[in-house]
């Protein structure tokens, strides 16, 4: 029988600890509770699985798969790997990178998924279908650029561009959706909404949607765009930080997720942008209903 060398032991003869790889992190400076920039975890909105959120060197968040693969089986323009709590879009030349979640996503169909990673992208669309089937995750709907009728109750995006502090940035969710990503003292994040009831909001307004000079023409001249740009310097910042008024005011409330605003950008976004403003849906009067000999 094999006896383990009494030098890979400790004095009370115990196994030693296997060492685990040290990840190194940095600490976000612009977040009110000093997040460590590290995998923070959580699920796409369009399938369901998890992925890892980080920051690339421009500040701009990029969602991660959560595991790292073999490099050999990853085409090189798809590797990624992670730099003190820093995303870079390179190999970084050992055996292992990070994958970035758009090229896997099962929701997606453009770009394709190279052929390497067909099979984790099959994976991925099998467990799709089972939170579907549990109830845990359900799909956004599927936009129809074709259809103009109008959704209900309201006619609003599903992802609205918003103004703040002089930036267009693209929403995760409808504008009274957004919710707070502080965290609550049983440890939960915050379900206020940012949009309250009885304070004050943005208002939606046809902008130019101009793109630079020499690149493809966008789909329409205009966009509606939810502007929070008249409201005071304060109240912007504490829709930028994605903070309900409660924990906007205090200092000590630490962040549970990270803020889902994402530039916009006219050109990758087209086909979030609306023409025409959201307008409320007009139900059909007796007046209506008289005029149609009581169709509707």
């Amino acid at each position: 029988m094999h006896c383990p060398s009494p030098a890979s032991r400790h004095r009370d003869s115990s196994p030693p600890a296997a060492h685990r790889k040290r990840r190194s992190l940095q600490v976000t400076p612009g977040s009110v509770s000093r997040l460590l920039r590290c995998g923070q975890s959580g699920r796409c909105r369009d399938c369901g699985n998890p992925v890892e959120w980080y920051h690339r060197a421009d500040q701009q968040p990029v969602r991660l798969h959560p595991h790292e693969l073999p490099a050999a089986q990853v085409p090189e323009a798809c590797r990624w790997h992670v730099s003190s709590g820093v995303a870079h879009p390179a190999g970084d030349g050992s055996s292992w990178c990070r994958l970035p979640h758009s090229v896997l996503c099962p929701a997606r169909t453009t770009p394709p998924s190279p052929p390497e990673l067909a099979g984790l992208r099959r994976s991925l669309a099998v467990r799709s279908r089972r939170l579907i089937d549990a109830g845990i995750f359900t799909p956004p709907p599927a936009a129809s650029p074709q259809s103009t009728a109008p959704q209900s109750p309201f006619c609003r995006p599903a992802r609205p561009i918003v103004q703040l502090l002089y930036v267009r940035y693209l929403a995760s969710r409808p504008v009274d959706e957004i919710q707070c990503v502080a965290q609550t003292r049983h440890r939960h994040r915050c379900t206020t909404p940012l949009l309250a009831a009885d304070g004050p909001g943005g208002t939606w307004t046809l902008m130019p949607a101009a793109a630079k000079s020499g690149q493809l023409a966008l789909p329409s001249d205009v966009m509606a765009v939810y502007d929070l740009s008249r409201l005071p310097y304060a109240e912007q910042l504490r829709w930028r930080a994605q903070r309900c008024a409660q924990h906007a005011a205090s200092s000590t409330a630490a962040d549970l997720a990270v803020a889902e605003w994402e530039p916009f950008d006219p050109l990758r976004h087209h086909e979030h942008i609306h023409a025409r403003l959201p307008a409320p849906v007009r139900r059909p009067g007796p007046a209506d209903r008289a005029r149609h000999g009581g169709r509707l």
